[in-house]
């Protein structure tokens, strides 16, 4: 009953900014982290940036200093604010959840949405 919304893909140009929106709905007893993954053609999944209950970030080094992930925990939402974008940037960005349900730790994935990068 947990779902994961995604907004905010689409194309732009290289250099330009973009920003992602996640919205966990439905019942959560804990988050503890949110975070953001991304797929492109040909390559594995990787993590692009997180953002634990306490606030903390991590990002990939590909990405550091570009891209700004932040959470509005009362909204139980996680963004991305993607600037100076790449080609490279180019791919399936997919919002991620990690908690803790009564029953026990759960992760729940959003359904991925498409960021295109034009040179």
């Amino acid at each position: 009953q947990v779902q994961l919304v995604e907004s905010g893909g689409g194309l732009v140009q290289a250099g330009g900014p973009l920003r992602l929106a996640c919205a966990a709905s439905g019942s959560i007893f804990r988050i503890n982290t949110m975070g953001w993954y991304r797929k492109a053609p040909g390559k594995e999944r990787e993590v692009v940036a997180a953002v634990t209950s306490g606030g903390s970030t991590n990002y990939a080094a590909s990405v550091k200093g570009r891209f700004t992930i932040s959470r509005d925990s009362a909204k139980n939402t996680v963004y991305l604010q993607m600037n100076s974008l790449k080609p490279e940037d180019t791919a399936i960005y997919y919002c991620n959840v990690d908690s803790v349900q009564w029953y026990g730790p759960r992760q729940y994935w959003g359904q991925g949405t498409q960021v295109t990068v034009s040179s």
